[in-house]
């Protein structure tokens, strides 16, 4: 099985309106809550996929019992997440239905405490045992300490399990010392680790810091990928328009698809790449247009970089 860990999961709420204008009163013309953290979006398209999945975190209060309930309800999904006293978060996105653009509200997250943390930390010791490859994605919450992943990488790592990494800041310039098997950034987040406003440089430098292997999210221009094999460039036929929330994530789902699949890198990168773009097209994020992902997978081009 695949193990997603989402320390900061979230109740995705996205309304969606006839056109957002600032200091008025809207008109929501339709309403849709769904579990929500990066690796909750991960999963749910990697059950999609028809891998067998299992959900790890934290999950409190009303919020986090919602977040469960749809959970189990899901094909593939195995709910393994760790209680806490604190509610869940909830994250709200406004789509501009005239524009299509996205306004997109986080709240910071349930404080974990030192118990909470360390129950975390056995669940995870014990659901490694049968993981063929994890993935931490996404904030951390208050309480949790800032050099987190690095120790989750580390105990991966110990176990012989992949491993791939997808936070920002802090978080990530610690876990990428612990030498994980991926690490996917975007650029902001690139530049934030490195000082790089440049993609290859940045990845390069990245990999020096620890990383085996670095694929930059470009946005709509597709994937940068630095790996120990080689480095490619995967673009889209075309630039997606629609709601962005949730690209990152099935980029990531699509990268660990490949890798149980055991595909070549350039492969990896194709399915990652058309699952990304079939999530704009997509109203909610960890959902994907599986029509337009599977005609994606043949115009999807991949070029040595």
């Amino acid at each position: 099985m695949i193990l997603t860990v989402t320390l900061n999961t979230a109740l995705d709420i996205t309304y969606r309106v006839p056109a957002l204008r600032p200091h008025i009163s809207h008109r929501v013309s339709e309403v849709t809550e769904r579990p929500g953290g990066k690796g909750l979006n991960v999963a749910r398209v990697l059950a999609a996929l028809g891998h067998e999945v299992t959900v790890t975190g934290f999950t409190g209060g009303a919020t986090g019992r919602i977040v469960q309930d749809q959970l189990t309800a899901t094909p593939g999904l195995v709910d393994a997440l760790v209680p806490v006293s604190a509610p869940t978060r909830r994250t709200i996105a406004v789509v501009d239905e005239q524009t299509g653009d996205t306004t997109q509200l986080n709240e910071p997250g349930p404080t974990i405490t030192p118990a909470e943390w360390s129950a975390f930390q056995e669940s995870y010791e014990d659901l490694l045992a049968s993981a063929s490859a994890v993935a931490l994605c996404g904030s951390l919450p208050p309480g949790v300490p800032v050099g987190a992943y690095a120790g989750l990488v580390r105990t991966a790592r110990a176990a012989g399990v992949p491993v791939l990494l997808d936070t920002s800041g802090e978080a990530l310039r610690r876990g990428v010392a612990a030498r994980p098997d991926i690490v996917k950034p975007n650029t902001d987040e690139l530049a934030e680790l490195t000082g790089s406003h440049e993609p290859l440089r940045g990845a390069q430098d990245t990999r020096r810091r620890g990383a085996r292997a670095v694929v930059v999210s470009l946005g709509p221009q597709g994937l940068l990928a630095l790996t120990p094999e080689g480095r490619w460039r995967a673009v889209p036929p075309s630039p997606e328009h629609g709601n962005p929330t949730g690209a990152g994530d099935s980029a990531v789902a699509g990268l660990l698809s490949g890798l149980r699949d055991q595909l070549p890198w350039p492969d990896c990168l194709t399915r990652a790449v058309a699952l990304s773009a079939a999530t704009v097209r997509s109203p909610t994020a960890g959902d994907f247009d599986r029509a337009a992902y599977e005609k994606l997978l043949a115009q999807v081009s991949v070029t040595a970089a």
